[in-house]
C-alpha cells in the first residue's frame, strides 16, 4: 500500500513535475510561489531535525523502518523529477547524521504527515489543471544545499543576435529552461557580419551575472558552435518579411540548413544531441538538416509547431472564456504554414468535448483560419515575424522534450514512419507525448473524419512539394 505522500504524488503523475507538466500553456512561475515557499520551509525544518537526531556511524537506511524508507524514496523521486536527471536528495553518508537514533521513527512519521498535508493543501489551493509549467523548475529544490550541481548542459543557438535568438539566450542562461541548479554553456552562432552584434549579446549575458551561466562561446563557425552540444536551437534563417511567400524562403534557407546539418554531423554528440528547428520553413529545414547530420538519429530532430499549438490554445480560451489550463488534446497536423490543420475534434475543455462548447461553425469558419494566418497577421501588425512568442514556444518544446509531458499531448513536427498515411521521411506535425528519457511517441489510432482527412492531406501535399523543390540537397 502506498503511503499518503506516495498516493498524493501518484495523483499528479510523477511528483510535482508530473503536476506542473499537466498544463498545456507556457511557463508561469510565480502565481503559486507562496505555497511552494511554505512547502520548502516546512520540509527543510523537518529534514534538519532528521539530520540532527541520528548518531554518528549509524547507517541511515538501516536506522529507518521500511515504511519510512518508502517516504524518503518518494521524496527522492519528487525532488529528482523537479531537478532533473542526476539530482539526488537526503545524503546517505552516515557521517552527516548524529545524536539520537531512537527519535528517527517519530520524526519521519511527523515528516510524512507534514509533507502529505502540505502537498494536499498545495493541490487544494492550486488544482492540478491550474498549476502552470515551470513552477517547480523555477522554485526547484526543497533543500538545495544538499544537492550536487548537475553536469553543464551545452546549448547552441543559431542566429543568436536575432530577435528570437536574443530572447532565448537570456531565458536559457537564467535557468528558465533546465532549472536553477543546472549549469549552462551557451554556444552562439551568427554570420560573420553579425559578430559585433553577437559580441554585444555576450557582454549583456555576462553582465546579468546569472549563477547558472558557466560560459558563453560566440562564433561564426558552425562546427565550433555545435561542438558537443546537448541541444541545438536552429533559429537562424532568412526571415519572412511583409509580402514574402513561404515558397520564397525555401531555397534561401535550404543551403543554410544543409551546411548546419553537415556541421552537426561532425561536431555534435550524435545520439545524445537533440535539435529543434525553429527557422522557417521549419519542417523542410528539419528534413534537410537531418539528412546531412547522419550521426544524429532522425528522431532527434523536431520542427517547431508548438507556436501554432499555443496559438490554438489561446483562440479556444478566448472563445470559451476559460483558462488555458482547462484545454487539452488540441492538435496541429502537418506543416508550420498556412496549410496546417489546427484540429479540435479530439480536444476537451475541462471534461467536455471542445466542439460541444465552441460549436462546429466557429471551429471551421473562424478558428482554423485564425490559427493558420496568425503569423501573417503579426507580420502585418508589427512589420516583422513573431519573436517573443516563437522563443517562448521553443522553450516549451525543449522543456517537454527534456522532462517529459506526463502523458499530455503537445504538437511537434517529427520524423514520419507513415503514421496516419503520411509519406515516411517527412517531418509532419502530430500529437506527441514525451517520456522522461527524452523520447517522443506519436499518439496513434485516433479516428479521423472526412473533413479532418482532407485538411491533413492538403498540408501533406504541401510538404511533398517542398521536399521536391529542395530534392537536389537530399540526394
Amino acid at each position: 500500500m502506498l503511503s499518503p505522500l506516495a498516493s498524493a504524488i501518484s495523483r499528479g503523475g510523477k511528483g510535482i513535475s508530473g503536476v506542473v507538466r499537466k498544463a498545456p500553456g507556457s511557463v508561469r512561475c510565480y502565481s503559486v510561489q507562496k505555497q511552494i515557499d511554505e512547502f520548502k520551509a516546512e520540509s527543510e525544518q523537518l529534514l534538519k531535525e532528521i539530520k540532527t537526531n541520528i548518531q554518528p556511524g549509524v547507517d541511515f537506511k538501516t536506522a529507518i523502518p521500511k515504511e519510512s524508507q518508502e517516504i524518503i524514496s518518494h521524496y527522492k523521486e519528487l525532488y529528482t523529477s523537479v531537478a532533473g536527471p542526476g539530482a539526488t536528495t537526503l545524503s546517505s553518508n552516515p557521517a552527516s547524521f548524529h545524536k539520537k537514533p531512537e527519535r528517527v521513527q517519530q520524526i519521519l512519521k511527523d515528516y510524512k504527515t507534514n509533507i502529505h498535508q502540505t502537498y494536499v493543501k498545495f493541490l487544494e489551493k492550486n488544482p492540478i489543471e491550474d498549476v502552470q509549467p515551470g513552477v517547480a523548475r523555477m522554485t526547484s529544490c526543497l533543500e538545495a544545499e544538499e544537492f550536487p550541481v548537475t553536469e553543464p548542459v551545452r546549448v547552441c543557438i543559431t542566429g543568436a543576435a536575432g530577435a528570437i535568438g536574443y530572447s532565448l539566450a537570456y531565458r536559457i542562461a537564467s535557468g528558465g529552461l533546465f532549472g536553477p541548479k543546472t549549469p549552462i554553456i551557451l554556444q552562439l552562432l551568427e554570420l560573420p557580419q553579425a559578430q559585433n552584434a553577437l559580441k554585444g549579446v555576450e557582454m549583456e549575458l555576462l553582465d546579468c551575472a546569472f549563477p547558472t551561466l558557466q560560459k558563453v562561446i560566440i562564433t561564426d563557425s558552425p562546427e565550433k558552435a555545435f561542438e558537443n552540444v546537448d541541444y541545438a536551437f536552429l533559429v537562424g534563417a532568412q526571415p519572412r518579411t511583409k509580402g514574402m511567400e513561404r515558397g520564397d524562403l525555401l531555397m534561401k534557407n535550404a543551403e543554410i540548413f544543409a551546411t548546419q546539418g553537415k556541421a552537426l554531423n561532425v561536431a555534435a554528440k550524435g545520439a545524445d544531441t537533440r535539435v529543434l528547428v525553429v527557422g522557417n520553413p521549419a519542417n523542410t529545414n528539419a528534413l534537410i538538416a537531418s539528412h546531412h547530420a547522419r550521426s544524429i538519429p532522425k528522431s532527434n530532430f523536431i520542427a517547431m509547431t508548438r507556436l501554432d499549438h499555443n496559438r490554438a490554445l489561446a483562440q479556444v480560451a478566448e472563445k470559451a472564456k476559460v483558462p488555458l489550463s482547462a484545454i487539452s488534446r488540441v492538435i496541429i497536423w502537418g506543416n508550420h504554414s498556412a496549410t496546417q490543420f489546427p484540429d479540435l475534434s479530439h480536444a476537451f475543455i475541462g471534461e467536455e468535448l471542445a466542439l460541444n462548447v465552441v460549436k462546429d461553425d466557429w471551429y471551421k469558419k473562424d478558428f482554423i483560419p485564425a490559427v493558420q494566418q496568425r503569423g501573417a497577421k503579426i507580420i502585418d501588425a508589427r512589420g516583422a515575424s513573431s519573436a517573443a512568442s516563437a522563443a517562448s514556444s521553443a522553450m516549451d518544446t525543449v522543456f517537454d522534450w527534456h522532462f517529459g509531458t506526463n502523458a499530455q499531448w503537445i504538437s511537434a513536427a517529427v520524423h514520419s514512419n507513415g503514421e496516419y498515411g503520411v509519406t515516411p521521411g517527412l517531418y509532419y506535425s502530430y500529437p506527441v507525448v514525451f517520456n522522461d528519457r527524452r523520447e517522443w511517441d506519436i499518439v496513434r489510432n485516433l479516428p479521423i473524419d472526412l473533413f479532418s482527412a482532407e485538411k491533413m492531406e492538403l498540408t501533406h501535399k504541401e510538404l511533398l512539394s517542398e521536399r521536391d523543390a529542395v530534392s537536389k540537397l537530399l540526394a
